[in-house]
């Protein structure tokens, strides 16, 4: 099967864009609900899988040896934009370890958060890795790998702290990865499918119905996600208020190259969808109009008019073109 339109951009009464991807919505036994494009597509799930990334932190007994509480677990979730809510946490969580900056593998990132870049710019400083969006997932690869006793070099395929990752990430896809990438943030991203990486939003969705350990996990990691949408991402960014939008409810995560998945527990539904360009201002109006026609969020709510329905405006301000959907998607 192959990709479907998805999303359409329009300007002047043509068509000026056609963004094409696959979507998939599962159910608790991990079975299709609905699908558009092909649910076997393997891609690579990029930062919309950190919460599997940190099912090992949580699983292992690590997150409550070493005092990871709700906050801590949401920035391991994170795609964070630097700004001092965000820096100030991993560089405590960091100190509480007896770590700093220098252990991180992650590499330095400006602050996306205007403030944060004003400070770094001003000072003539140069931004550092507890910048970098990827810091509150990196210091759960450091937590882990502490409680395991294992080495510095956390980031590398063959460290036990990725062993673990894939290990979790392979039982709860239900498919052995094809392989892997490496990630903006040189961590191991493992290649998956759409359904599978739906087949286990759908996990993390149904977790509190089920009392074994990973389950137990996959629910704090949720709670701790719609409890802080705004260190899972940001001011202003598109994870942090659609969570707001729906009170709570429902969980939901973007991924680089325009992944995006969404985890509804009061339906026992996880959604997982690829938009193939890698535009995110297409995935954020796919899964808005998924949630929407799951009944998670309000079409009314003032969310769905910045990421889907209302119009394009230009920089001084005027209408000058569309977003829709195309036809036959999410319909």
């Amino acid at each position: 099967m192959k990709a479907v339109p998805m999303v359409e951009f329009w300007r002047g009464g043509l068509l000026e864009s056609l963004h094409l991807g696959h979507a998939v919505i599962c159910d608790a036994t991990g079975g299709i609900v609905e699908a558009w494009g092909d649910p076997d597509a393997v891609i690579f799930p990029r930062s919309a899988c950190k919460m599997i990334q940190a099912l090992p932190l949580v699983e292992s007994g690590a997150a409550d040896a070493l005092g990871v509480g709700p906050s801590r677990l949401a920035l391991a979730c994170a795609s964070h934009q630097g700004a001092a809510v965000h820096s100030d946490l991993v560089t405590r969580w960091l100190g509480d370890l007896g770590l700093g900056e220098n252990d991180l593998r992650c590499g330095p990132q400006m602050p996306r958060d205007h403030a944060a870049m004003r400070e770094v710019l001003c000072k003539g400083d140069s931004p550092c890795q507890i910048h970098n969006n990827c810091s509150g997932k990196h210091t759960g690869f450091l937590t882990l790998a502490r409680h395991l006793g294992a080495g510095p070099e956390y980031h590398e395929v063959d460290h036990p702290v990725q062993a673990a990752v894939r290990q979790a990430f392979e039982e709860v896809t239900g498919l052995a990865s094809p392989g892997y990438g490496i990630d903006g943030c040189s961590a191991p991203n493992f290649a998956t499918t759409v359904h599978g990486l739906a087949r286990a939003m759908a996990f993390f969705a149904t977790a509190a119905t089920r009392s074994d350990g990973r389950s137990k996990a996959a629910d704090r990691l949720v709670s701790a996600m719609t409890a802080f949408p705004e260190l899972v991402a940001g001011e202003g960014r598109s994870c942090t208020n659609l969570m707001r939008a729906m009170g709570g409810k429902v969980a939901v995560k973007t991924g680089a190259e325009a992944v995006f998945v969404a985890i509804l527990p009061e339906r026992g539904i996880g959604i997982a969808l690829k938009v193939l360009d890698g535009a995110d201002r297409a995935s954020e109006a796919a899964i808005t109009a998924l949630l929407i026609r799951l009944g998670a969020l309000d079409p009314g709510h003032p969310v769905v008019k910045h990421y889907l329905t209302g119009p394009i405006m230009n920089r001084a301000g005027l209408a000058v073109a569309e977003r829709r959907l195309a036809p036959g998607f999410a319909a």
